[in-house]
């Protein structure tokens, strides 16, 4: 039945009986009939009251466990309800509508059917108890969602209908309190720099200024109390008669670099127009947020930058992985825009040898490629990978010194950043 008409199937037959009865007692003086109409009348009624006069819904409270998903990641969904009803009721559904972006699925039926999401979760809600006193019941109701497009999406409003003992009618409550659900880029879990501490800094690598290695321009300090015995270079001490100490290792924290280019005209229009409507760029979010998590777990004080050189976030300091997060959560909105700013990129790389430098972009032809080479020549691990790349671009670019690679929208970035990373510069990978 409709939701405008409060009658079950069962309801709606005792109606249809009753109006027979009167008939037939009109026609044929059987006043038996007569009563019979009465009673059905009466049950039906006093359901409509049972359910209307004496029931209603308080609200409900929804939270979502993790409060922010990424994309292909599953959530817990738990929604308490409040009802308050004076007299029993039978069984019913909810539902709880989910926009798209959202599934009601576990990620594998998400993968093979390919939707968006959107939709709505179902089940059957309990059967609820008498409240002489008219108390608040409260039902929890659980289920997972998986989230399945980029961007800020919503849960709700939640409609939970139930019937009476009887079966004879239903009721719908409309909870229209919405929560906010955000959806992050994916974050592939990228094979570590296990070739860097001798080419490109190393995570956090220290410098020793120790004498007897060569080094006549350093000199150990005096012994202070409290300093390790272990720590004593007995060959200065016995030169200069007196307790002497290795000078105190330094530890520097080096940096590095992710370039993520947003220009609209790299990708396809949908990329300015809202979130998840363009899988080249979402590939290369996702490429960018992954890239940055094992940056910061290797220990590099990593800045993330349009190629105009505009920070896209605050610094991300070695091993916070919280600020990561905060990365994933501002990208969850994050959309393209129309300048094109790569040919002005090398400029901001002149000077000194910088840690790693990674670019990601969309299109990428041979005049990004000439572009963009004055840089890898400052950098201590020039990484450069290419959503679109057009031709012979990535091996022109190669030939300038960029560890390059292609990740095309639904390609596994894993494979790529391990073979780009590996091998030397001048090698494509496809």
């Amino acid at each position: 039945m409709g939701r405008l008409w409060p009658l079950t199937l069962r309801g709606t037959g005792a109606v249809l009986l009753g109006l027979v009865c009167l008939v037939v007692a009109a026609d044929r003086g059987v006043v038996e009939l007569l009563y019979v109409a009465m009673l059905l009348f009466a049950v039906v009624a006093a359901a409509v009251v049972s359910l209307y006069a004496v029931r209603r819904a308080d609200g409900l409270t929804r939270t979502v466990e993790p409060d922010v998903l990424t994309v292909g990641q599953e959530g817990q969904v738990t929604v308490r309800v409040s009802l308050r009803a004076a007299i029993a009721s039978g069984q019913g559904m909810w539902r709880d509508t989910l926009s798209p972006g959202l599934a009601w699925r576990s990620p594998a039926e998400v993968a093979a059917d390919g939707r968006r999401g959107g939709g709505a979760a179902c089940g059957v809600f309990p059967a609820l108890g008498s409240g002489l006193r008219g108390e608040a019941h409260t039902v929890d109701v659980d289920y997972r969602i998986v989230g399945t497009r980029r961007g800020v999406h919503t849960l709700g409003p939640l409609t939970v209908s139930s019937t009476d003992p009887f079966g004879v009618v239903r009721r719908t409550h409309v909870l229209s309190e919405r929560t906010r659900v955000i959806v992050a880029p994916e974050v592939v879990d990228l094979p570590p720099l296990t070739n860097l501490p001798g080419e490109a800094g190393g995570s956090r690598h220290t410098s020793s200024n120790e004498l007897g290695q060569g080094t006549d321009n350093l000199i150990p300090r005096a012994y202070a109390p409290g300093d390790s015995m272990r720590r004593i270079h007995w060959r200065a001490s016995a030169h200069r008669d007196e307790l002497m100490v290795r000078q105190e290792e330094q530890e520097s924290t080096p940096a590095a670099t992710v370039v993520l280019d947003l220009a609209t005209g790299r990708f396809s229009p949908h990329a300015m127009r809202g979130t998840g409507l363009d899988d080249g760029f979402e590939s290369a979010l996702s490429a960018c947020i992954s890239i940055v998590a094992r940056l910061v777990r290797e220990g590099y004080t990593v800045t993330v930058t349009d190629s105009d050189g505009r920070a896209l976030a605050d610094p991300l300091e070695g091993g916070d992985l919280a600020a990561v997060e905060t990365l994933g959560t501002s990208f969850a909105t994050l959309v393209t825009r129309r300048d094109d700013h790569l040919a002005d990129l090398a400029p901001l790389f002149t000077g000194g040898t910088s840690g790693p430098v990674v670019v990601i972009v969309g299109r990428f032809d041979a005049a990004d490629a000439a572009a963009l080479a004055p840089v890898a020549h400052h950098s201590s691990l020039p990484l450069l990978f290419a959503v679109s790349p057009v031709d012979d671009a990535l091996p022109r670019a190669a030939a300038h010194g960029w560890r390059v690679a292609s990740i095309p929208a639904g390609a596994d970035l894993a494979p790529a950043w391990h073979q780009a990373v590996e091998r030397e510069a001048g090698h494509v990978v496809a």
